[in-house]
């Protein structure tokens, strides 16, 4: 009886040691994770092992390597054939040091992990940024600043501008035969004219559409550069559509610089109001997890309207009147702009409350809807009348006033707009409406009388006519009539009276 007491205790003894040995070392483990520094130990399998021998070489990727065993991928076992292993049959596939692999790792193969995240991606407005042949940004491209027959089909306005940004048709270089060609080492080449690309909506050999790598640069894979501003200013920022200089220039941007050391970067999960509270960023209200808000990677989701043509409608709108036509119910889980907008709305009161978010939409709408009617469809009006009256060719910016106009809506309408949905106050006014109305006033409408008595001297009274009358009906609209010396007396009145008040703080001058 003795003997069996002791050994129970002997037992417990042992266990209780055990337990406490591994417990030391779950809290000695817990304690590195806490340390700044702490980097754990990649994982890794006899593929990787075989592909980082050579790959860990100066010259032969040593710096991806590295960036991987930095990465997450890397902690859990993720290595270089779970991405880049390929089938049999897929086009782009080749034998590669004893295995099957391609080069281009698309969305399809992230899906084989993260299959959520990559079908909202492939859903997205972001997997369409391809989809830009009709535009006019790919006439500037392809026509005035390019030639798509240069250099035999490599257009570089179009390869190391757009594409770089929206993304390319992914295309296999082959030989005079038409076969796929390879280099000294069995790799097969990619068309120089189509590749290195990580455009957002690139096309892929496989079929998908995207890139994941446009924003989770390989081979590291950080969420902590991921939701960084700067992330996102690689393509959203520029002339046309300034998102990082607003974003900059606002409160926002502001508190971001300031207290970029408490923005915990790297947590996961990553909600605002509770992993963070110093400032938010792109990823914040466009895309991260709120408190009772998933993660998206449509970035569609909280956007209600859209900034980007000639005059602003709904992010909707274009759907709903398909469906409509077609007298078709819409599908299920399809997104309203009232949707829409509660969600991001659902963002923004993590730090403001409901009357300050339901004020700010209230002026952001406004912006919207004043250069919708004052400059955005009355110039889309006058336009379309001067294509109408064979005023203008078939071709697009071969005459002055298509530039004129295509700076009125592309570049300054859009930075009106995109000011103010940011709170970026520089932007919508001085780089926005200032902008805006000093082209319509000052060039499009001086341009368009010069049209009218061109097309006069040449005969056409009538096309002449049209135009003219559409133009004084434009300008004798309330909005515009102070340019024809019409302001209301009262009106005139109190602006000479302020005027006068304002100059006596600085001098009667």
């Amino acid at each position: 009886m003795a003997t069996s007491l002791n050994t129970k205790r002997t037992i417990i003894g042992v266990l209780s040691i055990v337990f406490l040995a591994v417990l030391l070392i779950a809290l000695w483990k817990e304690t590195q994770r806490a340390m700044p520094d702490y980097k754990a130990s990649p994982i890794v399998d006899e593929g990787t092992k075989h592909c980082i021998a050579c790959h860990s070489e100066k010259g032969a990727g040593k710096v991806i390597v590295e960036q991987w065993k930095n990465s997450k991928h890397a902690e859990v076992g993720v290595g270089c054939l779970e991405c880049h292993a390929a089938e049999k049959d897929d086009i782009d596939a080749y034998e590669h040091e004893g295995s099957l692999i391609a080069t281009i790792v698309t969305p399809h193969d992230c899906a084989r992990c993260h299959e959520y995240e990559a079908e909202e991606f492939m859903t997205s407005h972001h997997a369409d940024a391809g989809m830009i042949m009709g535009s006019l940004d790919n006439v500037l491209a392809e026509v005035v600043e390019g030639h798509t027959a240069f250099n035999d089909g490599s257009n570089p306005a179009a390869a190391s501008g757009c594409w770089q940004c929206h993304g390319s048709r992914v295309e296999i270089l082959t030989d005079e035969e038409g076969n796929p060609a390879y280099d000294d080492n069995g790799i097969l080449k990619l068309d120089p004219k189509t590749w290195p690309n990580t455009g957002m909506g690139r096309i892929n050999l496989d079929g998908s559409k995207g890139s994941c790598t446009a924003c989770h640069n390989r081979h590291h894979f950080s969420v902590g550069q991921v939701r960084q501003p700067d992330n996102c200013g690689k393509c959203h920022m520029g002339p046309d559509h300034p998102q990082l200089e607003i974003y900059n220039e606002s409160k926002h941007g502001i508190n971001f610089h300031a207290h970029r050391e408490k923005m915990n970067l790297e947590a996961q999960p990553w909600i605002v109001g509770e992993d963070y509270s110093a400032a938010p960023t792109c990823a914040t209200c466009h895309m991260s997890a709120t408190p009772d808000q998933p993660v998206t990677h449509d970035v569609g989701d909280r956007i209600s309207w859209t900034l980007r043509p000639k005059v602003s409608e709904k992010i909707d709108a274009a759907e709903l009147a398909k469906y409509e036509a077609a007298g078709e119910p819409f599908p299920e889980g399809f997104l309203t702009w009232e949707q829409r907008r509660k969600n991001m709305q659902g963002v923004c009161k993590q730090c403001h409350t409901r009357g300050y978010v339901e004020s700010f939409y209230f002026q952001y709408d406004n912006q919207v809807v004043l250069y919708n009617e004052k400059f955005g469809k009355p110039a889309l009006a006058l336009m379309k009348s001067l294509r109408s009256n064979g005023f203008l060719t078939s071709a697009n910016f071969d005459e002055k006033i298509e530039w004129t106009y295509f700076y009125l809506w592309h570049h300054e309408g859009r930075r009106a707009r995109m000011g103010a949905s940011m709170m970026g106050p520089d932007y919508t006014q001085w780089h926005g409406n200032f902008e805006v109305a000093d082209r319509f006033y000052m060039e499009l409408v001086p341009e368009i009388k010069e049209l009218i008595a061109e097309a006069r001297k040449h005969g056409k009274y009538e096309q002449a006519a049209n135009v003219e009358k559409l133009l004084d009906n434009i300008l004798n609209n309330e909005l515009h009539q102070w340019f024809l010396g019409k302001m209301d007396p009262e009106e005139l009145k109190k602006r000479k009276e302020a005027a006068k008040q304002f100059r006596q703080r600085y001098s009667e001058d």
